[in-house]
């Protein structure tokens, strides 16, 4: 017996030609196939109705008016929102320029004219199971971010502690000429860094005063914890070694490796800096936070020792432009 606690549903497929033949053409394939079919006649209404309900697949005609299908193929996929919509470019051409240009806009395939109904139903099935899939790891990503707030909210001392830390990476990873996928790895490696103090007690996280050995070693575990959680789930894999080694030292003294220099992943290293300059200038249960030009003299004073030197003065460099100043986008 199925479709009891998930209802069962039709996957959504947007026609975007300005052939009327071809959409009706089409959507008479796709509805046998057992697809809910919409249509739009350009790619400027194929944008009212993405935003009305977003689609599973694009099946999207290249040369339109008003709009053509590569530019509004590159507008899907750079919407981080929108960017696992599945899109199969259609055309008449067999121009191989035609297929580079499709595929440098983010199509995820690519069909010709006159359409085979065989070819179409098997490129759909492929892509819907790829999309499944897809989601399921983004939803898994979203709900690791979701539990590192929830470590936030334990402690009103660091609400939005990730949050800065998470911004002051990227922009050291921007400003050190990462762009991309590099810059997004700092971003939510960043965000997840304290995720595994899930895992420590309240009574240790909250204590106003100084830790004993005991408090102090069960505090230390978070970033090996941490790891330990975020494992499992492929989508957090680059994250990994900044959760894990964040605490390292340059000079090999930290934990729970006990790195020293280079062999302190790189996002580790800027996640590092970031994470202790808020540290240092934020209120705790144990202390106020320092002042900027304290916090300034001890980030100079560690480096070399704790943090690596190029990184120290890179965000420094930052720090001077009004980075502190800043709040997420």
């Amino acid at each position: 017996m199925t479709g009891i606690l998930v209802p069962a549903s039709k996957p959504v497929v947007l026609v975007v030609d300005d052939v009327s033949a071809n959409r009706e053409l089409l959507e008479g394939y796709l509805y046998d196939l057992g697809y809910d079919v919409r249509q739009a006649r350009d790619g400027q209404e194929a944008i009212e109705k993405i935003a009305a309900e977003e689609p599973d697949v694009i099946l999207l005609d290249v040369d339109m008016p008003r709009l053509d299908g590569l530019t509004l193929c590159a507008s899907v996929k750079a919407d981080p929102v929108r960017r696992l919509v599945l899109i199969v470019l259609s055309s008449a051409s067999h121009d191989r320029a035609t297929r580079l240009k499709g595929l440098a806009a983010g199509a995820d395939d690519f069909l010709t004219k006159p359409f085979d109904a065989k070819e179409l139903l098997v490129r759909t099935q492929v892509l819907l199971r790829d999309r499944a899939l897809n989601k399921r790891l983004d939803a898994a990503e979203s709900v690791i971010l979701a539990l590192a707030r929830a470590v936030e909210s334990r402690d009103g001392y660091t609400v939005q502690h990730a949050e800065r830390v998470a911004l002051y990476a990227r922009e050291m990873g921007r400003a050190y000429g990462l762009d991309g996928d590099d810059l997004d790895v700092l971003h939510k490696g960043g965000m997840l860094h304290d995720v595994g103090k899930i895992a420590v007690p309240e009574a240790v996280l909250l204590k106003p005063g100084a830790l004993d050995e005991g408090e102090a070693a069960s505090m230390r575990a978070h970033s090996a914890e941490g790891e330990r959680i975020c494992r499992p789930l492929r989508s957090t894999a680059h994250y990994l070694p900044i959760v894990r080694h964040h605490h390292e030292r340059f000079d090999g003294r930290g934990y729970p490796d006990q790195l020293a220099g280079s062999a302190i992943p790189l996002g580790a290293r800027v996640v590092a800096i970031a994470d202790a300059w808020d540290a240092m200038v934020s209120d705790r249960p144990y202390r106020a936070g320092m002042s900027h030009e304290e916090a300034l003299r001890r980030l100079h004073e560690g480096k070399g020792a704790q943090w690596d030197p190029m990184f120290v003065d890179l965000f420094v460099q930052l720090l001077d432009k009004g980075l502190s100043d800043r709040r997420q986008p």
